[in-house]
């Protein structure tokens, strides 16, 4: 999984290129190589990402895979109603919850490497409104936000509350829980803000800067980043044609929430291409294996068991920030157990399988012109299931813990 360009060479080339993105676009990708060989076995999975955009599943999709260090990438349709460009590997999309994993939870990960975060410590100890409304709220730990189980309510409408990025904060700590800190695991975007709000406390620093430092430029992600500048519009895939916002969004986070954060948040915000991904799911991939790709900064230690399933509450499947696959999982029925991956609302998913070394990245903008897509519900399976027969066609179902297959 070495690289042929050095960590010194490429923030050289990420610090130029900066320069000349905000002057006139975005820094150029720089493309990863490509395989031949396993372009032609991926073929049939590629034909399958054709039939879905055909049926109108997106208006376009990149499909990225990486096996063992060989990469493919293959784009299709276009980026949007009024526009007809075919998306590729450098194409910009809004990551939407990816931003939970790529950002907010990589950073937790480097907190807890540098003693600025502890995970069983409550979450009062660093955010003091955090007590304020009802329920336990001084039993609720650091953890409990990773492991969705915190008693926060899954959603608030905050951009209906306030005008201002620091009462979306507010109004979020000071949330009221639904039910006890560990009870039952629910998807909650206000856990992720508040685990955001933490980690900009104890860094005295606002998350896009920290990603941008800790990881974006060590890792060379050149079109990475929270709010990307106008000059990148038209390299990003547009998304919804937003009643809220009066108008379609392109290059302007989805999510209402991110938005009343202004646009960055650490559950969504994040924009990305599957170039950058690629790069970031292969040094994730190497952390979860206790590796290290050359050239680049060494992994959080906390990849190898912050991915796995920590089954707190019985029966979750979420690992620490990251999901495994359950039930009918959008990573299909072949990836293994052993697999760890997220989605993202807007279309987007990764999922990284350290048993066969594979990374599947999908990104689409399936919410383009409006969320409303209902056959967009079973593309990430079919098309994983896809990939995972090309590649492995010997390979069996998974099993569920309780012995099923799926």
């Amino acid at each position: 999984m070495s690289r042929p360009i050095g960590r010194l060479a490429c923030v050289g080339v990420l610090a130029a290129s900066l320069l000349a993105g905000c002057a006139g676009g975005p820094p150029p990708s720089r493309p990863l190589p490509r395989s031949a060989p396993l372009e032609a076995r991926l073929a049939p999975a590629a034909a399958v990402l054709d039939s879905a955009i055909a049926a109108g599943a997106a208006p376009g999709a990149v499909l990225a895979v990486s096996v063992r260090g060989e990469r493919f990438t293959y784009g299709v349709g276009r980026l949007g109603l009024d526009d007809p460009t075919r998306p590729d590997a450098a194409t910009l999309y809004d990551m939407a919850s990816l931003t939970k994993v790529i950002a907010l939870t990589t950073l937790a990960m480097m907190a807890v490497d540098e003693g600025k975060l502890v995970l069983d410590v409550p979450v009062v100890s660093y955010l003091p409104d955090f007590g304020r409304g009802l329920g336990p709220k001084g039993s609720v730990t650091v953890r409990d936000l990773l492991l969705h189980d915190s008693g926060l309510p899954a959603h608030r409408r905050l951009w209906e509350e306030t005008f201002v990025r620091e009462g979306a904060i507010l109004r979020t700590v000071t949330s009221d829980l639904e039910r006890a800190p560990g009870e039952r695991m629910v998807y909650s975007d206000l856990g992720a803000i508040t685990l955001m709000a933490i980690l900009e406390q104890v860094y005295e620093t606002r998350i896009d800067r920290l990603f941008r430092d800790r990881i974006a430029e060590p890792l060379g992600l050149t079109r990475t980043r929270f709010l990307p500048p106008g000059s990148w519009r038209r390299f990003v895939a547009p998304t919804e044609n937003d009643p809220w916002r009066g108008h379609v969004l392109r290059g302007e986070v989805h999510d209402e929430n991110a938005s009343r954060l202004g646009g960055v948040s650490g559950h969504a915000g994040l924009f990305s291409t599957a170039d950058d991904l690629l790069r970031f799911t292969e040094w994730a991939l190497a952390g979860a294996l206790g590796r290290q790709v050359a050239g680049d900064p060494p992994p959080p230690s906390g990849f190898a068991t912050w991915t796995v399933t920590q089954d707190h509450p019985h029966g979750s499947s979420r690992g620490l920030g990251w999901d495994t696959p359950s039930g009918r999982s959008s990573a299909g029925r072949i990836m293994s157990a052993r697999s760890f991956g997220h989605t993202g609302f807007t279309g987007t998913s990764i999922w990284i399988d350290p048993t066969r070394e594979t990374i599947i990245i999908l990104l689409t903008n399936r919410v383009h012109p409006t969320r409303n897509t209902p056959n967009f519900s079973l593309v990430r399976a079919v098309v994983a299931d896809a990939v995972m027969r090309a590649l492995f066609p010997d390979a069996p179902p998974r099993e569920t813990p309780d012995g099923v297959t799926g």
